[in-house]
């Protein structure tokens, strides 16, 4: 892992020597002596991993080859800002002095890293750390771009749940029973099992959501603190108004108990209360849960026995039980990337692995997942071979084992990717976008002829298809949201200490890793920022989770976060924070996202690097975004709900948007029909646009979207009075929402060259739609929702030949489909 942090600061090494060509020979000698160093120390680093999980001391020198890879770039950003910043003084005023001091400041500093790198070399030799082929195990990014373009996926349900369906069943009628007295559904077992999965699937069961009005779901964990859980049930119940925050924050935990039972009293409701450990921890809770003799319910998930057959002396307790010999091989097969190049000798390899796993599911799939990358009877050996060293013949595979085995196998490159999961809160559903924007925030994501954002997607499906990530939900056969079992968050965790990648902030102890360059805080980030010396720590990414957080004011911009890459504020929308001036000095900084803001300040313009900006939520109120907005030269995702958007971006409204070049995404939200949207196709990148009419309002006019000549999806919710005569033959994704069209928009979507995903819901209010000979000739995904008075389905013989998928909900008037979609394959809700 050290290698990813040596290639950043190698490559900032050689971007700095070509970039500041008027550094005196001297100081270029050594940023260049350096940049040698650091590629020399590359070629030791995979013996050195591999050597150092048992050996502390060579755990360290990789730790002080991290550091002195960061400290390089931290020094050479330091100098880039500052001499940026004086370059027009020093036009003004000839201020030489002040140019030779930034010199002599770089210069010492190097100086002392070349001294630190030196006495690692001699330890290296002392270590005994060889030079070995690095390149082994580096899986090319063409690979991940690959499975980006040829993945689908199978939803969790039908995956984790093979031969548990009868499980599912029998708990169900268990929850939804004629009993009015609140009882408590225990599930236990070991990890690994797929109890959180199972409790997922009954929380949202559709017979669930017709049954109990309230729900929520809590997260518990091995350190659990009762005030916050309380808090959270209640936030998730009631909102989180500023009011309700003060409030909560002002109350002892049995005052919480006492709201919550009030507010719960009236209702009938279904808590899951998920990965609970002690049983001290469920009887602080369970007070705050009323029996009304409504029929109320909750779930608690366990690895404890004893936790679950004491919550409720007349609940129901399941233990989750392991999967047979027949169900272990037929989830293994269900994984496997490609069963038909499993020749029988390999089949054989792979059935006494399977059996040694036991019936532990998630043993069973991250196990698919790495033999899926492994190509050939020789590679499938030496995984057996590997194993087979840790168990003895009649023990089973520990499933950390086989976590360790397909974690080593990533490259370098995907380790990194791996570890970001581990930043956020336990059992948190992860937005794709977010993690792809953040990997390339970072500098993960390889610069090629592709987009990074595809070959960033190319990643998230590796590690889904290794099992290592768990999809959440698909739309367009793609990724929306994915998330990490337990135990493979726990591996992210451990693997990232070992290399200081990242470490989260425990308010208990009151302390956070110095060597770390990303901080997570999940909770107390006012205490963070003002009580701990972060003054000497040269952080690249911080991120906060805490709902609570809104004092901004705390963050010493310009000194402790000068070398953030990431400011991430996953903050509270009643706090409704202001965004001090001096977050225009983050000069570095390629990702900013914000929630519970109403304004940015002009300052943002200074952002020259910032690659996305994302403000979430005000609160109800709209959000004005800056005219020095358009000044983010290089943005790539700007995501925000603003008002009169086409007005405070005057760059895009009244001149060309030269400045906006690269956005790629665009949302736009409360659109009214007096707008102009013609400008929107100087956005010569664009391949995202959705667009959300105020309630009640129609589009303007449409027809610029042939010009937008990379629009891939498109997404429209509002209403339509006329539908442009011509759209972008680049498109491949199409939503319509609350159209209301009166004529039918098949005849012009049909042409569509490139049109693979087509989303009609309340689009249309015609009774006909025709679907004629060679129309839609690549659509693989039809989605026709809430047409109400459609009554016919004319479709030509020869169109939509690719057609695989199909989904209709809300037509009752449409009696019949045409003959041949009755073979195509009914979609589910969520696909």
């Amino acid at each position: 892992m050290a290698d990813a942090f040596l290639s950043f600061a190698v490559q900032k090494l050689g971007d700095f020597l070509i970039q500041e060509i008027s550094l005196r020979l001297s100081l270029r000698e050594d940023v260049q002596w350096l940049r040698n160093e650091l590629l020399f120390m590359q070629s030791f680093l995979k013996d050195a991993e591999q050597k150092q999980s048992g050996d502390k001391k060579i755990q360290q020198w990789m730790f002080e080859i991290n550091s002195i890879a960061n400290d390089a770039v931290a020094i050479l950003e330091t100098y880039s800002f500052e001499a940026g910043k004086g370059a027009s003084r020093l036009k003004a005023c000839a201020c030489i002095c002040r140019k030779e001091k930034k010199f002599y400041n770089v210069a010492k500093e190097i100086q002392s890293l070349k001294q630190r790198i030196m006495d690692i070399s001699r330890k290296r030799e002392t270590y005994g750390i060889t030079n070995i082929n690095s390149n082994a195990g580096e899986g090319p990014s063409n690979q991940a771009t690959t499975l980006r373009r040829t993945t689908s996926y199978v939803d969790e349900q039908d995956n984790i749940f093979v031969g548990l369906q009868d499980v599912v069943q029998k708990l169900l009628a268990e929850l939804l029973k004629a009993e009015p007295r609140r009882s408590v559904l225990s599930i236990y077992g070991m990890g690994g099992l797929g109890k959180t999965t199972l409790a997922r699937n009954l929380y949202n069961s559709p017979d669930i959501l017709n049954s109990f009005p309230t729900r929520t779901w809590i997260c518990v964990s091995q350190e659990c603190n009762t005030m916050d859980l309380l808090r959270n049930i209640i936030k998730s119940i009631q909102g989180c108004t500023k009011e309700t925050l003060d409030l909560l924050e002002r109350m002892t935990e049995r005052d919480l108990e006492i709201y919550l039972r009030d507010l719960l009293k009236e209702r009938k409701y279904l808590v899951v209360v998920d990965d609970i450990w002690q049983r001290e921890a469920w009887e602080s809770l369970k007070r705050a849960f009323p029996d009304g003799k409504n029929g109320s319910r909750v779930i608690i998930t366990t690895c404890k026995e004893d936790v679950a057959e004491r919550a409720d002396n007349r609940g129901f307790v399941h233990k989750l039980r392991f999967l047979s010999q027949e169900e272990s091989w037929d989830l293994f097969r269900r994984n496997l990337l490609d069963v038909r190049a499993m020749v029988p000798e390999m089949e054989s390899l792979a059935k006494d692995m399977v059996e040694k796993c036991r019936g532990l599911p998630l043993a069973i799939v991250v196990l698919s997942g790495l033999l899926s990358h492994k190509k050939g009877l020789n590679e499938w050996q030496k995984v057996k071979d590997h194993l087979w060293k840790n168990i003895k013949e009649d023990k089973s595979i520990e499933i950390s084992n086989i976590l360790s085995l397909s974690y080593n196998d990533l490259s370098t490159a995907l380790k990194q990717c791996f570890f970001y999961f581990g930043i956020f809160p336990e059992d948190q559903v992860v937005i794709a976008e977010d993690i792809i924007q953040l990997w390339m925030a970072e500098g993960f994501i390889p610069r090629g002829e592709e987009r990074m954002e595809d070959v960033a997607e190319g990643f998230l499906n590796e590690l889904i298809r290794r099992s290592l990530v768990q999809v959440a939900y698909t739309y367009w056969e793609r990724v929306i949201s994915c998330r990490v079992h337990d135990l493979l968050r726990d591996l992210a965790i451990q693997k990232a200490l070992e290399v200081n990648f990242f470490d989260v902030y425990d308010p208990r102890s009151h302390s956070i890793s110095s060597l770390c360059i990303r901080h997570g805080i999940h909770s107390e980030g006012e205490r963070y920022l003002s009580s701990l010396d972060l003054s000497n720590l040269k952080l690249r990414s911080i991120m906060f989770f805490d709902p609570d957080f809104h004092k901004m004011s705390l963050i010493n911009f310009r000194s402790v976060f000068q070398h953030l890459y990431v400011l991430y504020l996953d903050m509270n929308v009643g706090n409704m924070s202001i965004v001090p001036d001096a977050i225009g000095s983050l000069y570095h900084l390629k990702l900013l996202r914000l929630r519970g803001i109403r304004h940015l300040p002009s300052s943002i313009g200074n952002l020259k690097n910032l690659q996305t900006l994302v403000v979430l939520d005000a609160g109800g109120y709209t959000f004005q975004l800056p005219r020095e907005t358009v000044d983010l030269i290089n943005l790539r995702h700007l995501v925000a709900r603003y008002t009169k958007p086409l007005v405070h971006i005057s760059k895009l409204t009244n001149v060309d948007p030269v400045d906006l070049v690269n956005l790629r995404e665009l949302r736009m939200d409360f659109i009214k029909k007096s707008y102009s949207l013609n400008n929107i196709s100087s956005l010569k990148n664009l391949s995202t646009l959705k667009l959300f009419c105020e309630d009640h309002q129609s589009f303007p006019s449409l027809e610029f979207v042939n010009c937008c000549e990379k629009l891939q999806k498109l997404s429209l919710e509002g209403r339509i009075k006329e539908m442009p005569h011509l759209f972008s033959n680049s498109i491949t994704m199409m939503a319509l929402r609350l159209s209301s069209l009166t004529e039918d928009p098949m005849p012009i979507l049909g042409m569509l060259p490139n049109l693979r995903d087509l989303y009609l819901l309340a689009a249309y209010e015609g009774k006909e739609i025709m679907c004629s000979d060679n129309s839609f000739s690549q659509l693989e995904f039809l989605h026709l929702c809430y047409l109400e008075k459609l009554e016919r389905w004319d479709l030509g013989t020869s169109a939509t030949p690719l057609i695989k998928g199909l989904f209709i909900n809300g037509c009752p008037n449409l009696k019949e489909i045409p003959e041949r979609m009755k073979d195509v394959e009914l979609l589910k809700r969520n696909s």
